[in-house]
């Protein structure tokens, strides 16, 4: 009797013992600290990037037959404001100017050149290029697992995961994850969030369409194992038994 006691006490030691989780993010960081953060945004214009281009200048007439003349490849013309895709050559092609390349650039210089070239029809033109489809993906060990559009020009991994509902308690925020595809290449970098160093990583900046994967530790794979899910009933049944048994002998 007394093994079989012995026995039961040591499953139950296993069953409470599980391995230990560092949920904190930046558990390293032993004091407050400040540090001087620049911004380090380079989002550049990408094929099949669509953005919204809107033009001001002295002359409404100009003004308005530029948002009128929705055609040239647009695809939708709203409030003075022309919604164009960056097509497969990299270029656009703009109401009143034509086609032009923009892709590599980055917002202002998109601005810049489309004005240079407005100019050359209008005085003092001031345009506006806004990037509409800044899309991420975040999947995994999160509770609002989605593709995301990212109002602004810039977000970081933190804020991804705030707005995907942070990671379930059993997401690796020592391995996160970023994907991310440029010129046709696929680069893939495993960052920690336990490390207060993960700012300095290029990968923390997202761009658009980066995909953003935590992985689940092995502790939500013991848990769902078909054997531990038995363990539980195995040892009641063991315990039930060595109930009747005591009962029996006394």
């Amino acid at each position: 009797m007394k093994n079989l006691y012995l026995f039961l006490s040591i499953t139950m030691v296993f069953m409470a013992c599980s391995p230990q989780r560092d949920l904190v993010y930046f558990s390293n960081l032993s004091k407050v600290s400040s540090s001087e953060i620049q911004n380090t945004s380079d989002l550049r214009l990408q094929k099949n990037d669509q953005i919204t281009v809107s033009i001001s200048s002295p002359n409404p007439e100009y003004n308005v037959l530029f948002a009128s003349s929705g055609n040239l490849g647009t695809s939708n013309v709203s409030g003075g404001k022309v919604a164009i895709r960056i097509n497969n050559k990299g270029t656009i092609n703009l109401p009143l100017l034509g086609e032009l390349a923009v892709e590599g650039l980055k917002i202002e210089e998109a601005q810049n050149l489309i004005a240079k070239e407005f100019s050359k029809q209008v005085k003092s033109p001031v345009v506006t290029v806004e990037l509409i489809n800044f899309k991420i993906t975040v999947i995994g060990e999160v509770n609002k697992p989605s593709s995301l559009n990212v109002p602004g020009e810039q977000i970081n991994l933190l804020e991804a995961l705030g707005m995907a509902g942070d990671m379930t308690v059993y997401g690796k925020r020592d391995n996160v994850l970023v994907i991310r595809e440029a010129n046709g290449v696929r680069n893939m970098a495993r960052l920690n969030l336990n490390d207060k160093n993960v700012y300095e990583s290029p990968y923390f900046q997202l761009k658009q369409n980066d995909i953003v994967y935590i992985e689940p530790d092995k502790s939500k794979e013991k848990e769902y194992s078909p054997n531990n899910r038995a363990l539980p009933i195995i040892t009641a049944c063991i315990s039930a038994v060595a109930v009747l048994a005591t009962a029996l002998i006394r």
